[in-house]
């Protein structure tokens, strides 16, 4: 079974950081002294951002995933962004 979560904790007392692939999603969440915060799906932005800096939750997404199905959620998700765009810019002139 693969393992689909990924806990970050410095140990300097900064909040812990959770993150979960799910339904080829990925979330995050901080967990601050006693309060979980409620999952949160990364954007498009902070995705690609994690894959191009080569972060640990980025390299630990790639093992997970695959760089294919990773690449694949990059770009499926920044293309339906800039459709909607597009999609909005081209009801404002008609």
């Amino acid at each position: 079974m693969a393992c689909n979560n990924l806990r970050i904790d410095l140990g300097d007392g900064s909040p812990v950081v959770d993150y979960r692939i799910e339904n080829d999603c990925v979330e995050t969440r901080t967990l601050e002294a006693k309060n979980e915060k409620p999952w949160q799906r990364l954007t498009p932005e902070q995705l690609t951002y994690q894959v191009m800096a080569d972060t640990v939750v980025g390299r630990w997404l790639r093992r997970r995933m695959g760089v294919h199905r990773l690449l694949r959620a990059c770009t499926h998700s920044l293309s339906y962004a800039v459709n909607s765009v597009k999609d909005s810019s081209d009801r404002t002139t008609a």
